[in-house]
């Protein structure tokens, strides 16, 4: 959770089904924006993989390819905000949003974090690096996610959220050229983004049990919220 918190349980993950085809579709609208075509647009190329890996329907992608690069006639305003600050008992968070509407966003922000803390801009992205993240996994046993993020010119590999998975970290500017060389050395990419990971994240075995609930509920509102793509939160483990 040092990378990316997500929600735990087959019911949530089953349940989030919808929000995650409506998040991708936000993330395409606005990938969009800058040409129609993936092959051109590097952006967009990599959200249209990982929307096809989730089996979002085609009908919905390439709707929400044509919205974005305006060739529908519908005009999409969505701005890319990032909230600042720590959830109960000082774990750092970051919270993304693409809002059309900041002042519905800001004050759901503000009531959401009053059972944390709302920081302002720079009060704790500081003590985050903005990084490539590569969800991938190997397409034959025995791969070695080392050998595979030297050679694809990844900077650091950890285990991903699933079984079996490896997250690979790059820099913000070699997302895509990771995200391309990971199939020649024996992974097959499952998600990439932009992200934020904790330069020193709070250990959980410091919470107790109750505290880490506490933590748990704090970013599972959060992250229901509509606005939201994405929670990084501070956490390890």
């Amino acid at each position: 959770m040092g990378a990316q918190w997500k929600a735990k349980g087959k019911e949530l993950a089953a349940n989030a089904k919808g929000k995650l085809f409506g998040r991708l579709a936000k993330d395409i609208m606005i990938a969009a924006r800058n040409g129609a075509d993936p092959a051109s647009n590097a952006r967009l190329r990599l959200v249209v993989e990982q929307a096809r890996k989730v089996s979002m329907p085609k009908e919905t992608l390439e709707r929400a390819i044509k919205k974005g690069a305006g060739l529908t006639g519908d005009v999409v305003h969505y701005e890319h905000v990032i909230y600042e600050g720590f959830a109960p008992h000082r774990v750092p968070v970051m919270v993304e949003c693409l809002t059309d509407n900041l002042n519905r966003t800001a004050p759901e922000m503000r009531v959401l974090f009053r059972k944390g803390q709302l920081g302002t801009s720079g009060s704790v992205s500081w003590d985050f690096d903005h990084v490539g993240m590569i969800e991938a996994e190997p397409t034959a046993a025995g791969a070695d996610p080392e050998l595979a993020a030297i050679e694809a010119g990844a900077q650091d590999f950890e285990p991903g959220d699933e079984d079996g998975t490896t997250m690979f970290l790059t820099d913000a500017s070699d997302l895509d050229i990771v995200s391309r060389a990971l199939p020649a050395q024996g992974f097959t990419v499952l998600s990439a983004k932009l992200g934020y990971k904790a330069k020193n994240p709070v250990d959980p075995a410091s919470l107790s049990a109750a505290d880490l609930e506490e933590v748990e509920a704090f970013l599972a509102a959060i992250d229901a919220n509509d606005d939201v793509q994405n929670v990084f939160a501070g956490l390890g483990g």
